[in-house]
């Protein structure tokens, strides 16, 4: 059958169909624009969700006049199978059956309201083509900033305290500093509590096995290993290089919902300074 009939039987006219073709086409245009744009930003963030890339390309939507919303944005991703499938892996790294000291939870019920006020730290396992590494890190609860971080080929508290001793000497304030973790034998060692009694910084610990004490922390290590380290290594330097640089892109160029969508560094380095302008005054 020919258009014509189509059109008188079902009462629509031949230039609402051109019309429409013409419309279909000019959407398909603008919306292969986006792909570069996505692709651009995922060549150092893999693994960024599609809030986070909408929000960071509006600015790039508006200069090339695309119009679209998140919803449609979502669908378009969906269309060309682009939407990011969260992974869930999970292998446990603390043990906490020692007879160490283990310290009361000062984090309980609390919420950090500037930058340097509490530190959360964790463990997690990397794996390269050589063997298993263990990458400790050191995050301000407030800017969710990665301050300090240290990967070894094991969990022994002498390599542990570096990524500590990293995040002491990256402060920007002199603030009372509470430093967080789960009772893992690391953190409770005498080289650890040594280190943080010295820096005058106070411990806190979670309160059992409650794995959700210390969520802010696992979090981070999630992020790290979910959307940066995708690909393993060949060996232990390659990995300690390709943590370097994921870190550097998480804390100046991933932004958090939980920051109205600022980055780390942003926040860390802003707050902080407000908080010593205030103070001097």
């Amino acid at each position: 059958m020919s258009l014509s009939p189509c059109c008188r039987l079902f009462g629509i006219s031949r230039q609402a169909i051109y019309q429409s073709e013409k419309r279909l086409i000019a959407r398909q245009e603008q919306l292969s624009k986006i792909k570069p744009m996505v692709e651009g930003i995922r060549r150092e963030m893999p693994r960024l969700g599609t809030r986070k890339l909408y929000y960071l390309l509006k600015k790039e939507f508006r200069i090339n006049n695309i119009k679209i919303g998140r919803d449609a944005l979502f669908d378009d991703f969906r269309s060309e199978s682009m939407l990011i499938r969260p992974k869930k892996n999970y292998t446990k790294t603390t043990n906490s059956k020692h007879w160490l000291r283990k310290y009361p939870n000062l984090m309980k019920e609390t919420k950090a309201t500037a930058p340097e006020q509490y530190f959360v730290s964790d463990i997690t396992y990397i794996k390269s083509r050589e063997r298993t590494h263990y990458l400790s890190l050191v995050t301000d609860a407030y800017s969710r900033k990665i301050m300090g971080y240290h990967l070894s080929d094991d969990m022994s508290a002498e390599n542990v305290v570096k990524a500590i001793q990293m995040a002491i000497k990256n402060r920007n304030t002199k603030n009372p500093l509470i430093h967080h973790s789960d009772r893992g034998l690391q953190y409770c060692s005498s080289v650890y509590q040594k280190q943080l009694l010295k820096s005058n910084i106070k411990p806190s610990m979670t309160d059992g096995y409650d794995c959700y004490q210390n969520a802010l922390a696992e979090r981070i290590n999630g992020i790290l290993k979910g959307e940066f380290l995708l690909n393993k290594c060949n060996t232990g330097a390659e990995l300690k290089k390709l943590i370097t640089e994921s870190i550097i892109i998480y804390n100046n160029k991933r932004p958090h919902l939980s920051l109205n969508y600022e980055t780390p560094n942003f926040i860390h380095n802003k707050k902080s300074s407000e908080a010593s302008f205030t103070g001097l005054n």
